[in-house]
């Protein structure tokens, strides 16, 4: 009877997701990565616009920080944010540094918890 009660509690186990992750989405705390800026120049002086960062692993909460400043940011989903850039961060020509972090996980059932983890930085130009 007790083999028959563990041999259950593994089968549920398995079945409500403790088993392989590999199909899993990115979780908070991953490292995201860049692969694309549109646009990916603008001119300066000009009006505010939406940056568009496509990549990899950007969870929910992932942000983005254009020149060192943190973005108002909208995730659709674990490839694509938006970040609105406004008119003041453009107003000087130049290249500027874009990253998009992920939020940092607390706690968790055992503790520990992640930093926040940024991804490489992107180059956007400022003509």
């Amino acid at each position: 009877m007790k083999l028959l009660t563990v041999l259950m509690l593994c089968i549920v186990g398995i079945g409500c997701g403790y088993g392989s992750h590999s199909n899993m989405p990115a979780t908070s705390g991953t490292t995201p990565t860049i692969t694309a800026l549109n646009p990916s120049h603008t001119a300066h002086g000009g009006a505010d616009f939406q940056l568009m960062v496509n990549g990899t692993s950007f969870n929910s909460g992932a942000f983005v920080t254009f020149n060192g400043t943190k973005m108002t940011t909208m995730r659709t989903d674990s490839t694509l944010v938006t970040a609105t850039i406004p008119q003041a961060a453009i107003a000087t020509a130049g290249m500027v540094q874009v990253i998009v972090t992920n939020p940092a996980v607390s706690g968790g059932l055992y503790g520990g918890g992640t930093n926040a983890a940024p991804s490489q930085p992107a180059t956007f130009t400022i003509d």
